[in-house]
C-alpha cells in the first residue's frame, strides 16, 4: 500500500493532482464539432507523404493505438471543393498508412485538405513551387515531423525515414508547441534549431477553410524573428475556437507545422510532450514562453504523449482514492518507454471493494499465470487474492473462481496478511509475499506464502509459509511505516535459466547446482525489499525451511514488484514513483552476479502514482510484435478527482515481445 518513507532522502510528498476532464490528448485532435458519421479515432490520420507529379499520389498514417475507417473521406485543394478518393485500404491499421491518388491533380504550388465524410477537417499541408517533386514528407517522425522535401524516390506505404535529407533546413525545425483557445486564442512557437529563423512573411490559419491565412507580423505581439532554442508567442486574430486547428505556413507558402484539437484540448492549454518534438496533450497550466511542464504523466527522455483511453464512471459509496506519497527521482541513464506510447484504463471503477477495504484501493502485485497467460493474478494489501479475466477489453474478477476475490490467512488460519507481491511457481501454485499482519500493522512479518488457487472455499490458507522476518530487524521499529517497508514483490526464477546463465551461487561460489538442493522444486524465489531496493534470492523447501541465497541490488531506493520474463529473459524489479515510475531488468553478467542492465520509465501518458504492480504477458501472446503490459495503481488516484482515471486501479499498455 501507500508508504511514507521513513528512511532519510526519501521524502514523503503528496504528487500533485492533475484535474484533467478528458485526461490525456495527442497532437491530432478533432478540428471541428464532428458530425456523427466520423469514425472512432479519426483525429490521429495525418497526411504523411505527397508528390505533385504523375499520379498526384498522397499518404496518410494512423498514429493511434486502433484502426480508423476513412470510408466516404474526400479531400481538397486550393481551388477545388472537396470530393471522394479510392484509398488503397478503406482502413488504417494503427500505426500503418494508406495511400491514394488525388482526384485532381495536384499543382506544383498547392494545398491539400483533408475531411471525414462528415465534413470535419482533419489535416491539412500546402506547399511552395517544386516542394512536392519528388515528394514532400513529414520527416523527424511519421505523423509530427516537419514538411521537408525529399532527397529520394517517395516511401509510400512506409516510414518516411529512408527519403528524409540528413539536414532538416532550419525553417522546419520552428513548431507549434503550445495552443491555449479561451479568452486569449495564444499561440507558441519553438525554433529547435541552431540559427533565428525570419518570420516576417510567415502567416498561420485555422480550420475555417473559409479564413484567409494571418501574417504573422501583423500578430499582437509582433513576431517577426524567432531565436535558435527560443519561443515567440502570439494571439491569433482569427479567434481560436473549442475544436479546432491551427497551420503554420512559411513565406513560401509551404506548411511548416500543423495541431488540431477536441472540445477542451486548448483549455486551459494543449502542449508539445517533449517540448518541440512531441504530440499534443491537454496540460493543467501554461507555460508561454518557457518549456512546456509535460505535468500530464511521468518523464522519459523523447518521450511522447500518447493517449490515456477509456475510464469514466461514478465513484461508489465508500470508494475512496487516496493520492500517491513518496515520489522521487528516477535512477540515472533511465531509458524512455519502449513499448506502445498509448495505454488503456483497463478496469471498472472502484472494482476491488472488499469487507475488509471497502475503499477500492489498495491492488498491489500482479502474475500472468504463464500456463494460462488470459488469466492475471493480483493481490490486494488487505488479505485478498483476485483471479482476473479479460471482458470486453478489461480486467475483472472471474466469476467461475470469485466475482469479490478470495480472502488470504497465515498458515493455520490466523491473521490478515498485508498481501503485496505474487507470483506463480513452476508447480502452478500462486506465491504472496506479506510485509505484516494487518491485525498488527506494527510489527513486520515478511513471508511467502504458497497457495494453491484450485482449493475450494472463499478464503484460502497457505500451503506451505516462510518467514524471513528476522532477516530484517531494521523493520522491527514498533514503527507501522518501517513495518510496511518489508516484502512488495516476488518473482519465481527457473532454474534452468539461473544455470544457463551461468549465475554463481554465492554459497558455494561455484556455477549453481539445483541438486545441492533437494527440496526446494524447480526454482527460487526473488523477493524485493522496500526499504532499500534490494532483492534477496531464497529456496523454499517443501518442509518449510528455506535457504537464503543472499542479497542483490537493483540500483534503485526501493523495489514495488518483481517478475521474471522469459521474453526478454530477465528478471525485472519495478519502483512506482518513489523511484520514478522505472522498470530494471537483472542478467547474469560474465562474472556469475545479478546486476543491474537496462531501465526502463513508463509511458509518458500514465499518471505518477502509487504505480506498485507491474506484468508482462508471456511471449505467446505477441502479436505484430507486441505483448500486454499491466500495471495496477495502489491507490486508484489516476490524474485525481475529475479525472477519467479516477477510482481505477488497472492501466493496460504494450511491451515489445
Amino acid at each position: 500500500m501507500p508508504t511514507s518513507h521513513s528512511r532519510a532522502g526519501v521524502a514523503s510528498v503528496c504528487a500533485a493532482a492533475l484535474t484533467l476532464s478528458g485526461l490525456l490528448v495527442t497532437g491530432v485532435l478533432a478540428a471541428r464539432p464532428a458530425a456523427a458519421a466520423d469514425p472512432a479515432d479519426y483525429q490521429n490520420v495525418r497526411i504523411n507523404e505527397v508528390t505533385s507529379s504523375n499520379d498526384d499520389t498522397v499518404e496518410l498514417y494512423n498514429a493511434g493505438s486502433t484502426a480508423v475507417s476513412v470510408s466516404g473521406w474526400k479531400v481538397s485543394d486550393d481551388s477545388f471543393s472537396p470530393q471522394s478518393f479510392s484509398p488503397s485500404s478503406g482502413t488504417i491499421p494503427a500505426g500503418g498508412f494508406v495511400t491514394f491518388d488525388s482526384p485532381k491533380g495536384l499543382g506544383d504550388s498547392d494545398k491539400l485538405v483533408l475531411y471525414t465524410a462528415g465534413g470535419t477537417v482533419v489535416d491539412r499541408v500546402e506547399w511552395a513551387t517544386g516542394k512536392a517533386k519528388p515528394a514532400m514528407a513529414r520527416c523527424g517522425g511519421d505523423g509530427t515531423g516537419a514538411w521537408v522535401t525529399t532527397t529520394t524516390a517517395t516511401t509510400f506505404g512506409a516510414p518516411n525515414a529512408p527519403g528524409c535529407p540528413a539536414s532538416v533546413p532550419a525553417a522546419s525545425r520552428v513548431r507549434i508547441n503550445e495552443v491555449t483557445s479561451g479568452d486569449a486564442d495564444t499561440v507558441e512557437l519553438y525554433n529547435g534549431g541552431t540559427s533565428a529563423v525570419a518570420l516576417g512573411a510567415w502567416k498561420y490559419v485555422d480550420g475555417d477553410t473559409s479564413h484567409s491565412p494571418a501574417a504573422l507580423s501583423s500578430a499582437s505581439p509582433s513576431a517577426t524573428s524567432i531565436p535558435a532554442g527560443g519561443y515567440v508567442t502570439f494571439d491569433s486574430a482569427l479567434g481560436l475556437g473549442d475544436n479546432d486547428s491551427l497551420f503554420l505556413v512559411d513565406g513560401n507558402g509551404t506548411t511548416v507545422d500543423s495541431v488540431t484539437w477536441a472540445t477542451g484540448g486548448a483549455k486551459p492549454s494543449s502542449e508539445r510532450c517533449a517540448n518541440g518534438t512531441g504530440w499534443f496533450r491537454t496540460s493543467t497550466t501554461a507555460t508561454f514562453g518557457g518549456a512546456n511542464s509535460c505535468s500530464g504523466g511521468s518523464g522519459g527522455s523523447g518521450g511522447d504523449g500518447g493517449r490515456l483511453l477509456g475510464g469514466g464512471g461514478a465513484l461508489t459509496s465508500g470508494c475512496a482514492p487516496e493520492a500517491p506519497t513518496g515520489t522521487g527521482s528516477a535512477p540515472a541513464g533511465t531509458l524512455a518507454w519502449p513499448g506502445g506510447k498509448d495505454v488503456t484504463i483497463a478496469d471498472d471503477v472502484c472494482a476491488f471493494t472488499t469487507s475488509t477495504g471497502p475503499e477500492g484501493r489498495d491492488l498491489s502485485g500482479l502474475a500472468f499465470d504463464p500456463s494460462n497467460p488470459s488469466v492475471l493474478w493480483a493481490a490486494k494489501n488487505k488479505n485478498w487474492l483476485f483471479k482476473l479475466v479479460k471482458s470486453n477489453g478489461k480486467w475483472i474478477p472471474d466469476p467461475s473462481w470469485s466475482a469479490t476475490g478470495k480472502q488470504l490467512r497465515f498458515l493455520g488460519g490466523s491473521g490478515e496478511p498485508d498481501s503485496e507481491g505474487l507470483t506463480v511457481g513452476g508447480n502452478g501454485h500462486v506465491y504472496v509475499t506479506s510485509e505484516r499482519d494487518n491485525a498488527k500493522n506494527t510489527v513486520p512479518k515478511d513471508t511467502i506464502m504458497e497457495f494453491d488457487p484450485t482449493a475450494a472455499g472463499s478464503t484460502l490458507t497457505p500451503v506451505h509459509q516462510w518467514d524471513m522476518t528476522a532477516q530484517f530487524p531494521q523493520l522491527n521499529t514498533g514503527s507501522k511505516d518501517d513495518a510496511n517497508l518489508g516484502f512488495e514483490g516476488v518473482a519465481y526464477v527457473p532454474d534452468g535459466w539461473l544455470t544457463a546463465n551461468g549465475w554463481v551461487d554465492p554459497l558455494t561460489g561455484a556455477a549453481y547446482d539445483p541438486a545441492n538442493y533437494p527440496l526446494h522444486g524447480s526454482g527460487l524465489f526473488f523477493a524485493g525489499l522496500e526499504w532499500d531496493g534490494t532483492l534477496h534470492a531464497y529456496g523454499l523447501n517443501s518442509d518449510g525451511t528455506f535457504t537464503t541465497f543472499g542479497t542483490i541490488g537493483t540500483g534503485k531506493d526501493s523495489v514495488m514488484d518483481v517478475m521474471f520474463d522469459a521474453g526478454t529473459q530477465r528478471i525485472i524489479a519495478t519502483c512506482d514513483n518513489t523511484c520514478g515510475e522505472t522498470h530494471t531488468s537483472m542478467k547474469v553478467d560474465s562474472t556469475g552476479a545479478l546486476v543491474p542492465d537496462v531501465t526502463y520509465t513508463n509511458p509518458a501518458v500514465m499518471p505518477v502514482d502509487n504505480l506498485e504492480g507491474f506484468a508482462i504477458a508471456p511471449a505467446s501472446t505477441c502479436v505484430d510484435g507486441s505483448r500486454e503490459a499491466v500495471w495496477a495503481d495502489d491507490g486508484v488516484y489516476g490524474f485525481g478527482p475529475g479525472s477519467s482515471s479516477y477510482g481505477h486501479a488497472l492501466y493496460s499498455g504494450t511491451f515489445p515481445c
